[in-house]
C-alpha cells in the first residue's frame, strides 16, 4: 500500500490549477496556419501524423507534395486508403536531379493551383502543403501570392506547411511554428542510409 506524499500532492495540485487557468484563457477555436521547418528530420512525418489524427476524427484532408516525385511512398499508400484523404504528388524530384528551372517553376505552378483549389473548397478541414517552403526558397512561386491566399483562407481551415528555410514573412503569419533541429543524424555520423519504414 502506497504512503501518501503531501509534497507530491501539493505540487500536483499546483500543476493542475495552472493547467486549468491556461485552459480558461483559451476558449476559442480557429483554423491554424502551422509551419514545420528547420534542418532536422521529421517535418513531413509530423504533418502526416496530424493527417492521421484528422482522419481519425472523420475530417477531410487534402495533401499536395511539392518537389517530391512519384516514387513509392508508404505514407501515400496508407493515407490513400481513406476516402476522406485527397493526396496529390506534383513534383519532378529534387531540384538537384532535374536541374531545369523553367520546368520546376511550371511544376510548382501546377501544384499551387491544386493547393488553391483545396484551400477554397469548404469540404476540406485540413490542407497539408509538403515542401512548399523549398518552392518558396527557390522562388518558384511568388511569396506574396501565397501569403495573400493564406490570409484569405476560411477561418476554420487548418493549413500545414513543411520544408526547410521557411521565409520570415510566413513565420510571422503562422499561428504555430516548429523549428526541427538535428542533434545527431545516422547518415552524417555513421554513414547509415535512408531506410524503409524510417525515412520512406
Amino acid at each position: 500500500m502506497s504512503v501518501p506524499n503531501p509534497d507530491h500532492a501539493r505540487l500536483a495540485a499546483r500543476r493542475k490549477a495552472g493547467y486549468e487557468r491556461k485552459q480558461a484563457r483559451a476558449p476559442r477555436e480557429k483554423g491554424l496556419l502551422i509551419v514545420y521547418t528547420g534542418p532536422g528530420k521529421g517535418k513531413t512525418t509530423a504533418a502526416f501524423g496530424m493527417a492521421l489524427r484528422a482522419v481519425g476524427h472523420g475530417m477531410r484532408v487534402g495533401i499536395v507534395q511539392f518537389i517530391k516525385a512519384q516514387q513509392d511512398s508508404a505514407e501515400r499508400t496508407v493515407l490513400g486508403r481513406f476516402d476522406n484523404v485527397d493526396f496529390h504528388v506534383i513534383g519532378d524530384g529534387f531540384t538537384w536531379l532535374t536541374q531545369d528551372r523553367e520546368r520546376e517553376i511550371a511544376t510548382a505552378e501546377r501544384a499551387w493551383l491544386e493547393a488553391e483549389r483545396m484551400l477554397r473548397d469548404p469540404s476540406y478541414q485540413l490542407v497539408i502543403l509538403d515542401e512548399l517552403n523549398a518552392v518558396l526558397r527557390y522562388r518558384y512561386l511568388d511569396l506574396g501570392r501565397v501569403l495573400e491566399t493564406f490570409g484569405k483562407r476560411r477561418l476554420e481551415l487548418h493549413v500545414v506547411v513543411t520544408g526547410r528555410h521557411a521565409p520570415q514573412p510566413l513565420l510571422e503569419l503562422a499561428d504555430l511554428v516548429s523549428d526541427v533541429r538535428n542533434v545527431k543524424h545516422p547518415y552524417r555520423e555513421q554513414g547509415v542510409k535512408a531506410q524503409q519504414g524510417i525515412e520512406f
